[in-house]
């Protein structure tokens, strides 16, 4: 298993690919700390995993734009746990809008929770992995963030401004072998999604050259490769799925 005797910390992890990271990782061997601010849907989460393989579980109603909350929650895995590998940053929101029309406090949930509290989550494990001298942390971003996108101003700057810190990170803590990526998704099957109308699906289809849209495991399993050995020698990377879309 490629994640035996290992912790992984995963934010946003009640539903959707957070969730699916969460139930492949458990597969591959690892103990969990999942969060995210949906209670119900987090502890379904975690029935469902410890009943399917029996790994260890810990669950946290996690707000993670609060450093206070989030520093507690790293205290309470390492407590539990006795050491945290592996942070992936998954946690996001949209509240879509045109610039003209969007509001100041659309802009600020946006990026309080896709980049602060990201950076809060970073900060909070970082010095663990640092004594430990190793570490793997996975940064949730989009395509988004790398091409823009009309009506999306906050999301595309928060995923742009996950991408730098993904870089600038990897440049601070590499001396301490801990790897630090950031995934790009594109359009993924999601409840997200699932709102588009047909029309908007057509076309999001017509610009994808596989001709789909991805689904919660194709995520997952690039999660999977950066958190364990077999990316050892890859840091400050941001890898695209998103079947062609952006080249």
């Amino acid at each position: 298993m490629k994640l035996e005797n290992k912790v992984a910390m995963i934010t946003g992890a009640a539903r959707g690919i957070g969730k699916h990271i969460a139930m492949l990782f458990a597969g591959e061997g690892a103990d969990l700390a999942i969060c995210d601010v949906n209670e119900g849907t987090l502890d379904a989460t975690k029935a469902e995993i410890e009943s399917a393989g029996g790994r260890k579980v810990l669950t946290g109603k996690i707000d993670v734009t609060s450093t206070r909350e989030v520093e507690d929650f790293v205290k309470k895995i390492l407590d539990n746990f006795g050491s945290l590998d592996i942070l992936v940053n998954n946690a996001g929101i949209t509240r879509d809008n045109i610039v003209l029309r969007m509001s100041e406090q659309e802009w600020d949930a946006v990026l309080d929770v896709n980049l602060k509290g990201a950076f809060n989550c970073i900060k909070a494990v970082a010095r663990p992995m640092m004594k430990s001298r190793s570490g793997r942390i996975v940064n949730m971003a989009s395509i988004i963030g790398l091409m823009g996108n009309a009506g999306q101003a906050n999301y595309s700057a928060s995923k742009g401004g996950l991408i730098a810190l993904t870089k600038s990170v990897a440049k601070e803590l590499g001396s301490r072998n801990i790897n630090v990526n950031a995934i790009a998704p594109g359009f993924i099957q999601t409840d997200m999604t699932d709102k588009l109308t047909d029309e908007a699906k057509q076309k999001l289809l017509g610009v994808i050259p596989l001709g789909r849209m991805g689904n919660t495991q194709d995520v997952a399993k690039l999660a999977l490769f950066l958190a364990s050995d077999d990316s050892a020698y890859i840091t400050g990377q941001v890898v695209q799925v998103d079947g062609g879309m952006v080249m």
